[in-house]
């Protein structure tokens, strides 16, 4: 799991930049500044959000780590794109929940790659 953790955690930091991207421009929105980077944002963070899968992915099953890692990861993509689908059709009763969702597990999952005893536990089991 060593050589797939590294990986795995540079991904986590990169999905949670992209993610912090897309709330900033957000805020801009909501505050009456059109922001075209916001639509621009969100083939990022589903480009990070697979990135984070696949390497989610080998850690668990190559690298015999925890699988749910990458459960969290699939579960950051797919609300990626059901949220990517209510923002364009002006739903923010639903879009910005999604938004809270994906931060809060992006940062769970972020702080757990980087916590040294919970990761260091995974990597030598």
């Amino acid at each position: 799991m060593v050589r797939f953790f590294t990986p795995f955690k540079i991904f986590t930091a990169v999905n949670v930049v992209a993610v912090l991207l897309q709330a900033f421009t957000a805020g801009q929105l909501l505050g009456g500044a059109g922001s075209a980077m916001h639509g621009t944002g969100a083939g990022a963070v589903h480009v990070a959000g697979l990135l984070l899968l696949v390497t989610g992915v080998l850690v668990w099953r190559p690298g015999r780590g925890p699988g749910w890692p990458a459960l969290a990861s699939l579960a950051i993509l797919l609300l990626g794109f059901v949220q990517s689908a209510t923002g364009g059709s002006g739903a923010v009763a639903l879009h910005v929940p999604l938004g809270m969702a994906i931060m809060g597990l992006s940062v769970w999952l972020a702080v757990w790659a980087f916590t040294p005893s919970r990761s260091a536990r995974s990597v030598s089991s």
